[in-house]
C-alpha cells in the first residue's frame, strides 16, 4: 500500500465528534425558530413583494438597519441580530449573509446579485472540525460584484470595489479594485464625476 492509499483510506476528521458549545448564536431559542419562519416568507422567497417592508421586519429581530436600504428577493440572512446595515445600500436578488459572526455593511454599498458574506469556516487542523467565526466589514461605498465570495474575517475598504465572481481571502485597502481567485489588486479606482 502506498502513503496516498493510506491517507485516502480513512477520514481525518470526526464529524461525530463536532461541538461547539462555547458559540452562542444569539436571538434566544425562539428568536432563532421565529426568524427561520420570516425568513423563509419574507426574504428567501419571490414571492414577498414589499422591500420597503423587510428592514422593518430585520430591525424587529435586532438589526441595525439604515434608512432607504432596499433588499431584493430571495436574500438569506443567517442571524439579524448580528447585522448592521448602512443607509442607502442595496442588497441583491440570491444575495447571502451567513453571518455566524457580525457583519457590518456600510452606507451606500452594494452587494450585487449573488454575493457570498461567509463569516463561518472549520478548523481543519482538529479532528473535531471545530467552527471558525470571524466578523466581515464592508467601509462606506463599496461594490461587492455579482457572485464574489467575501470571506470572515475580511475588511474591504471605504470605496472599494470587487470584481465579479472574485474570492477576497484577505483585506482590500480603500478605494482599491480587487479581482479574481484570490482577489488581487488590479488597480486604484478613480472618483467617479
Amino acid at each position: 500500500m502506498t502513503t496516498t492509499t493510506q491517507h485516502e483510506s480513512a477520514a481525518w476528521v470526526d464529524l461525530g465528534s463536532f461541538s461547539n458549545p462555547e458559540y452562542d448564536p444569539g436571538g434566544g431559542r425562539l428568536g432563532r425558530i421565529l426568524w427561520y419562519y420570516v425568513s423563509l416568507v419574507v426574504f428567501e422567497s419571490a414571492w414577498f413583494p414589499f422591500i420597503h417592508f423587510k428592514p422593518l421586519l430585520l430591525r424587529l429581530f435586532g438589526a441595525h438597519i439604515g434608512t432607504h436600504v432596499v433588499i431584493k428577493p430571495n436574500v438569506r440572512i443567517k442571524y439579524p441580530w448580528r447585522l448592521k446595515i448602512g443607509n442607502h445600500c442595496w442588497i441583491g436578488q440570491d444575495v447571502w449573509i451567513d453571518n455566524l459572526a457580525d457583519v457590518a455593511i456600510g452606507a451606500n454599498v452594494c452587494l450585487s446579485q449573488g454575493a457570498f458574506l461567509c463569516t463561518g469556516s472549520h478548523d481543519y487542523k482538529r479532528t473535531t472540525f471545530n467552527l471558525i467565526a470571524r466578523k466581515v466589514v464592508v467601509g462606506d461605498g463599496a461594490w461587492i460584484g455579482a457572485t464574489s465570495l467575501v470571506l470572515g474575517g475580511v475588511e474591504v475598504g471605504v470605496n472599494a470595489l470587487v470584481a465579479a465572481g472574485s474570492i477576497v481571502t484577505k483585506d482590500v485597502p480603500p478605494a482599491a479594485i480587487v479581482a479574481g481567485n484570490p482577489a488581487r489588486f488590479v488597480k486604484q479606482r478613480e472618483r467617479p464625476v
